[in-house]
């Protein structure tokens, strides 16, 4: 793997599980200086692997460098700063210091720190988009434009948001624990809106030459599984809605690009490399999650990505299903792209026309006005309706706002088929 690539994908699995554990020793008021160790650790191995080459577990080697780096601010600040009582014993002493540190990272103390840092993150005393903000930076290692694209919003309200949610960590003190009871249940919907913006992102990329981030869906995945296989979650049906989603959607992701990796849509997808193993994974979380009479938007997103995947060919997929789902949907997220989504099923059961009014009603919309697959959707229905000279329009529109050079490309080709036909 070339070097650049390998520290994008250290970046990407291994900085939140870092942070989390260097969270636990430095305290949660010390979060910047965790995320300073691990960035400073990544340079030293961009540098040193550069020059040298890269080791024969990179892994490890990137955690031994964080670790001693650690080891050495302890020394260093040890009797000018606070850190996390839980291990601030242990770490005052020469002698205990370093096997301390050699358990906090652990396999299995590591898990323990990513799921207190990410409910840490989700604390209620945060802002709903700030928690999210601060959990995809430090747990998952997006960068700030990523969750710009992410939050449909500019890298500087990120960053203030970021700066918000640090400094109520502070100023509450706010611990670095898993929280008990109803407390925890009011707080896992923040971290499942985390994960699940994580897979999103994988999904459909926001950056880069790649449509479609594999690892960024195996890490959102990851998560999901560790936060159901925690003793401490009681009520694990949005846990096991949202993993149905989530595998429901990846099972498709062999047939999502062509062999020059343009993007397909579901009617020219190829349905016999949908992968059937993911599939039966999906259903039998969705199984699992409606075992309780609680409904979350996860539980409808699932069943609507298995209405999509258990039809034999694109023509035999369910509509009308489809849009009861998105009316009930609607009754729980009623957002601008909740309301996109559904306008596709309003033109299969209502007609193109149906679709477009749908779509006059959320076009004024910050979030949907820079947002380009509004346009495409758009331009699809006009080119329905025979309207091909709007269809070009909101197309060019399309083209100008996608963040890809590959949407771009795949636009571009739609624009141009619907010029040679307009001649």
């Amino acid at each position: 793997m070339e070097i650049n690539h390998l520290i994008e994908h250290l970046s990407r699995h291994e900085t939140g599980r870092i942070v989390s554990v260097l969270t636990r020793i430095f305290g949660t008021d010390n979060i910047e200086m965790a995320e300073d160790v691990v960035q400073d650790s990544l340079i030293e191995a961009l540098s040193e692997w550069n020059e040298k080459g890269a080791p024969d577990n990179p892994t490890a080697w990137l955690f031994r460098v964080a670790k001693n780096r650690a080891l050495n601010i302890i020394n260093r600040e040890k009797y000018k700063q606070e850190y996390s009582t839980e291990v601030a014993h242990f770490l005052q002493s020469d002698w205990t210091a370093e096997p301390a540190l050699n358990h906090l990272f652990s396999e299995e103390q590591i898990e323990d720190d990513q799921l207190r840092m990410i409910f840490t993150c989700c604390h209620p005393a945060i802002s709903r988009d700030s928690q999210i903000a601060l959990a995809l930076k430090t747990l998952c290692g997006f960068s700030i434009p990523e969750i710009a694209s992410a939050f449909l919003t500019t890298e500087e309200n990120i960053n203030k948001r970021l700066v918000r949610a640090r400094q109520k960590i502070r100023e509450d003190k706010i611990p670095f624990a898993v929280p008990d009871g109803k407390e925890l249940e009011k707080r896992q919907a923040a971290v499942l809106e985390t994960i699940y913006l994580l897979f999103n992102e994988g999904y459909s990329a926001s950056k880069g030459n790649d449509l479609i981030r594999y690892p960024l869906c195996e890490e959102a995945i990851r998560l999901a599984q560790m936060l159901g296989n925690d003793k401490a979650i009681q009520h694990k049906g949005n846990v096991s809605a949202l993993l149905s989603l989530m595998f429901l959607n990846a099972s498709r992701f062999a047939a999502r690009q062509d062999g020059e990796g343009n993007l397909l849509t579901m009617v020219e997808q190829d349905r016999s490399l949908w992968d059937k193993q993911m599939q039966g994974t999906g259903l039998a979380y969705l199984q699992r999650a409606t075992e309780n009479s609680d409904i979350s938007i996860y539980h409808i997103l699932a069943t609507i990505s298995a209405n999509y995947c258990i039809a034999p060919d694109y023509e035999s997929t369910n509509w009308k299903n489809i849009l009861s789902l998105y009316d009930s949907l609607i009754q729980l997220d009623s957002s601008p792209i909740v309301l996109l989504n559904r306008a596709v099923s309003v033109s299969k059961v209502h007609g193109a026309e149906s679709a477009l009014e749908e779509l006059e009603r959320i076009k004024d919309n910050p979030s949907v006005k820079s947002y380009h697959l509004f346009y495409s959707t758009q331009a699809e229905f006009f080119n329905q309706l025979n309207d091909t000279d709007n269809a070009i329009r909101s197309l060019e529109r399309a083209i100008l706002l996608a963040p890809l050079p590959g949407e771009k490309q795949l636009l571009e080709k739609k624009k141009q088929f619907l010029e040679k036909n307009l001649k």
